[in-house]
């Protein structure tokens, strides 16, 4: 049977290990990197699962980001991923057991937007929709299809803006 556990009870290498194997050793230069780029993910939200021989298996982060609209105002979001599953063991439910429970983690009463990038095939089952993002932008390149975006109000969300950190800059401007 698999455990889930608080992504902070497993050795910061073991993740990157993992994280190489699901993504490659090049994955730092992929754009969802950039988004997230000097933040820290967030440790209530984040999770490892370990499989039947309490080996790592999978993990997932959030992280905050925000939105920068054309006013150069930040709106927080959430940033969900990366997913990773050791290739081998996907197709298991790892992942979908992770994002069931990071996805559950979030305080229905303060929850912030969730952004991802990545099929809408598999991710709409939680609500993930490209509808929304069609005039946002990343720092580097993406396919809008695959720009996702989930939130119970639509309409909270900027029409076009860009997605990057939610840094202490964004949290100062945001409080101005």
């Amino acid at each position: 049977m698999a455990t889930l556990i608080p992504l902070t009870a497993v050795e910061p290498a073991l993740i990157e290990q993992l994280l190489d194997a699901a993504f490659g050793e090049d994955r730092h230069a992929r754009t969802a990197y950039r988004i997230r780029e000097g933040t820290e993910w967030l440790e209530a939200l984040s999770f490892a699962v370990l499989d039947e021989e309490d080996y790592l298996t999978g993990t997932i982060q959030i992280w905050p980001v925000a939105l920068t609209d054309p006013r150069g105002r930040p709106h927080p979001m959430l940033m969900v991923g990366p997913v990773a599953v050791m290739p081998g063991r996907q197709g298991e439910g790892y992942g979908k057991a992770l994002i069931t429970a990071a996805l559950g983690a979030i305080d229905p009463r303060a929850a912030l937007p969730q952004v991802l990038i990545g099929d809408e095939a598999y991710y709409g089952a939680w609500g993930f929709t490209a509808a929304p993002t069609r005039s946002w932008h990343c720092p580097g390149p993406w396919d809008p299809a695959r720009l996702l975006v989930r939130t119970d109000n639509p309409g909270v969300l900027p029409h076009e803006g860009m997605l990057g950190p939610w840094s202490e800059e964004a949290r100062a401007a945001l409080a101005n």
